[in-house]
């Protein structure tokens, strides 16, 4: 951890990993952290800064409050474990994906030789819960959070990429008249279902229960699957990867997902690709493509270079 200073904004939970077990959570009386080394990693980070202006956060009024001109490190751990479902996050307590990537990219944008960020949002906690109605509310979130981003940076000198590490065993299927899909069994099913998970249940009668309207629009709500497993698996096939700025032809094809890591890092001019030779961006031609300037940034994931 002491080998990482040069990390200046990091956003989301988990607080109870960075204290140890004998402290109470800051925001939560009744937790403590988990940590069994007596390491208390938030005062570690604090104490490797070598710049006044520097905060550590747990409330959304906090980071909200936040001075992006004069903060150059944040820290902001707003749950012990995970940050909240959108759908169920308190927006007076807990700031949204899109607000921290927002204040994220203020403060990283003022380094004039660019910056890195990754974002990676709930989606796969959803699905992995059998929960498709808040596994596609992040979905649109970190949408949200996407085109926030593109508003703060610009495509002439920011390489974006959004991609995901896997997929998962969820499908919409069925050509069902809206509102009715009736399966053989003469019972309703929903079109989005898992291949496993949770989800699986046969009454005694060893048939799938019903279901209705009111059932499956609570928030709460495990969509039915054909195998049952205490958490939804992750899938086997391709999964997508869209990029626009500097750089992102190097994007294209289908390739493994360790050639991501080494198209950012040749598109940055880092190691090992420190002798890429690529030219400044030149001032604005729309005769003539773009050309990289010096900046990154990528969002899981979504991230981004800006290559200053």
């Amino acid at each position: 951890h002491s080998a990482r200073p040069f990390i200046k904004v990091i956003l989301g939970g988990g607080r109870q990993y960075m204290l140890p077990n004998n402290v109470t959570d800051p925001e939560y009386a009744k937790q403590t952290g988990d940590r069994l080394d007596n390491t208390n990693l938030i005062d570690e980070w604090l104490k490797n800064k070598k710049v006044i202006f520097f905060f550590f956060l747990i409330t959304f009024t906090q980071l909200d409050a936040v001075d992006e001109d004069t903060t150059e490190y944040l820290m902001g751990l707003f749950e012990p474990k995970d940050t909240r479902y959108e759908l169920e996050r308190n927006a007076e307590t807990d700031p949204s994906l899109t607000e921290m990537v927002e204040k994220a990219i203020k403060i990283l944008s003022k380094n004039p030789k660019g910056f890195y960020l990754f974002v990676e949002d709930k989606i796969d906690h959803g699905h992995h819960a059998s929960e498709a109605k808040k596994a596609l509310y992040e979905a649109v979130e970190f949408d949200r959070a996407i085109a926030r981003a593109g508003e703060l940076t610009s495509e002439r000198d920011t390489m974006s990429v959004v991609t995901a590490d896997h997929s998962h065993v969820f499908s919409f299927g069925s050509s069902s008249p809206r509102g009715n899909p009736i399966g053989t069994d003469k019972k309703y099913f929903t079109t989005a279902l898992y291949g496993n998970g949770p989800g699986f249940a046969i009454d005694s009668n060893g048939t799938r229960p019903d279901i209705n309207i009111n059932i499956t629009s609570a928030t709460g709500y495990t969509q039915q699957s054909a195998v049952p497993l205490s958490s939804e698996t992750h899938g086997s096939e391709d999964v997508a990867i869209f990029a626009k700025g500097p750089m992102s032809h190097l994007f294209h094809g289908v390739q493994e997902q360790s050639y991501i890591a080494h198209a950012m890092a040749y598109a940055a001019c880092i190691d090992p690709y420190t002798e890429c030779n690529l030219e400044p961006a030149p001032e604005p031609n729309h005769a003539a493509p773009i050309q990289l300037s010096a900046g990154m940034l990528l969002l899981a994931l979504l991230t981004f270079i800006n290559l200053i």
